[in-house]
């Protein structure tokens, strides 16, 4: 006979790890307590996300991101908690009003200030609220306390401009700011990039100059005179100002990230990957841009996993950078520097590398690549020329353009990167009043003749006469041309 036998009942308790906001707010209250604050703001993301409608959860956060420096976070939340989570937490306004004073909004600041005092005379801040009140009247006695707001909204629209890279509008923006207000150094390091942007490294160079004579200790003016001295390829400057900063230990977490982010920018992995995994041990939360070099400086000290792990974030963030991995071999190394840089005429050549790196078929992968790209219309146009030239019509010079480096790269070492960025350079500052560039070989042989004289190499008219097959009339013709535009 059969039996049948009834399955036992298990009496083992299956207790779910769910955790309540309560206890990500007390973690996060602890963390907060120990001075982690990057913790702190980690444990209390995952409070508010899980109770969103508690107030003293947001309210805690913003508080937190205040002391971050993320303070338009913190207006965000502690301005949702007055309208929709509690009109009575009086103590918000206190938070607005120091957060909009650090920003440099005093109006605002001062608003906020006034509200809570009519609404908490006899507050637990209100003392608080009286010395910062006192603060901002005498930091603008006699003065528009619009004046700092407008000088926080033109700054911002000259971030904007260089973004856009619209740069003589965001010179003419900058400038008129640091006339009314010669001491705000963080408008004389943009006008620096802007100028520097567009080609005058000499004027860029000043600026900084001037900066580090009155605010000797700038640690943006110092990365910039560090960047600008890479891309002018001053070797001798790049060493020794890189040593410099190799003994600078900031403070703030932002000059941290600068000065990692500048090392990676100059090739010293090295000295970068020491801030950007500090940083990320921490808990840093930085955007794209830290994984980023974070991710380059890891790989190339041979830390591959949290380079692999870095990259992970930049894809998250940014996914039109899938395939720009330093360990990707069309973006190894120099040529990740040369289409990421600032400098139009590496990034051009690293174009035209691509273009003798990859197939035709591997090439239309990368097209996406074109939004990352200066926004400047000849390196749209010579992207197209190298992504799909048969899809994309461009001006005749660009397609010139390329033939002359055709030129060159025959003609010489692959080794020879300087001189085949040369050829770009003159090309760039020859596009203001040349655009016929047509006679290929006159230019090739021309900017390699100014170059290698340059260089102190014995070189002759005659022999790059030879060398290209034109006469030493024509090479003495575009030498006049190229020297005006090389140096």
């Amino acid at each position: 006979m059969n039996k049948r036998f009834k399955p036992k009942r298990s009496t083992t308790k299956i207790i779910p790890f769910i955790q309540s906001g309560d206890y990500y707010f007390t973690k996060g209250l602890n963390a907060y307590r120990r001075r982690d604050l990057y913790k702190a703001k980690k444990y209390l993301e995952r409070a508010v996300h899980l109770d969103a409608h508690e107030a003293m959860f947001a309210c805690q956060l913003a508080v937190v991101l205040a002391e971050l420096g993320e303070y338009q976070a913190s207006n965000e939340l502690l301005l949702k908690i007055i309208a929709e989570l509690d009109p009575d937490m009086n103590e918000c306004f206190y938070f607005l009003a120091n957060n909009y004073a650090h920003l440099g909004l005093f109006r605002e600041a001062m608003n906020y200030a006034q509200t809570y005092l009519e609404r908490e005379p006899d507050g637990d801040f209100a003392e608080d609220v009286e010395d910062l009140m006192d603060l901002l009247s005498i930091e603008h006695e006699g003065g528009d306390m619009g004046d700092q707001e407008d000088l926080i909204t033109k700054q911002e629209k000259a971030r904007t401009l260089l973004e856009k890279g619209e740069f003589m509008a965001a010179i003419d923006v900058l400038e008129a700011i640091v006339a009314e207000y010669p001491e705000f150094w963080s408008a004389y390091n943009n006008l620096a990039l802007a100028y520097f942007y567009m080609g005058n490294a000499e004027r860029a160079q000043q600026i900084l100059h001037d900066v580090l004579e009155k605010n000797p200790g700038n640690l943006h003016a110092l990365c910039n005179r560090l960047v600008f001295s890479h891309y002018l390829h001053e070797e001798e400057n790049v060493q020794r100002l890189a040593e410099q900063l190799a003994c600078v230990h900031p403070f703030l977490m932002e000059h941290r990230y600068k000065l990692g982010a500048t090392f990676a920018l100059v090739g010293r992995f090295d000295l970068a990957f020491k801030w950007l995994r500090h940083l990320y041990k921490i808990g840093f939360d930085g955007d794209y841009s830290f994984y980023y070099w974070l991710s380059y400086s890891a790989y190339y000290n041979g830390h591959e996993q949290l380079a692999k792990t870095a990259w992970e974030k930049v894809i998250e963030q940014s996914p039109e950078k899938r395939g720009q991995e330093p360990w990707a071999v069309p973006f190894a190394g120099k040529m990740a520097q040369w289409l990421t840089g600032a400098d139009m005429a590496e990034v051009l050549y690293g174009l035209y590398m691509m273009s003798k790196s990859l197939t035709d078929d591997e090439l239309v992968a990368y097209r996406d690549l074109k939004k990352e790209l200066p926004a400047q219309s000849f390196v749209r146009e010579f992207a197209d020329y190298v992504f799909s030239p048969s899809l994309e019509p461009v001006p005749l010079y660009i397609a010139d353009s390329y033939s002359v480096m055709d030129e060159l790269w025959q003609k010489n070492l692959l080794a020879d990167e300087q001189l085949h960025i040369a050829w770009f350079r003159v090309f760039i500052h020859a596009l203001e009043t040349e655009q016929d560039f047509s006679n290929h070989r006159a230019w090739a042989a021309a900017t390699e003749y100014v170059w290698r004289q340059k260089q102190g190499e014995p070189i002759t008219q005659k022999m790059m006469s030879e060398k290209y097959s034109i006469s030493s009339s024509t090479v003495q013709k575009y030498v006049k041309k190229v020297r005006q535009w090389l140096f």
